[in-house]
């Protein structure tokens, strides 16, 4: 299942640096993740300050 980025998403850009598909990109107020590129790899998991990025 792939990662998920919850509502404690400070937007600090941690997790899209990371991603190795450019799954993740900057949304309204927090960054997102396209289910359909993310490979369930958990570099963003790995990496964000807040645990924002979670198997959704």
């Amino acid at each position: 299942m792939a990662f998920a980025i919850s509502d404690e998403c400070i937007a600090c850009g941690a997790c899209a640096a990371e991603c190795p598909v450019s799954a993740i990109t900057e949304g309204d107020g927090k960054y997102v993740i396209d289910a359909d590129t993310c490979i369930e790899c958990g570099a963003c998991a790995g990496t964000c300050p807040v645990g924002a990025p979670a198997q959704a």
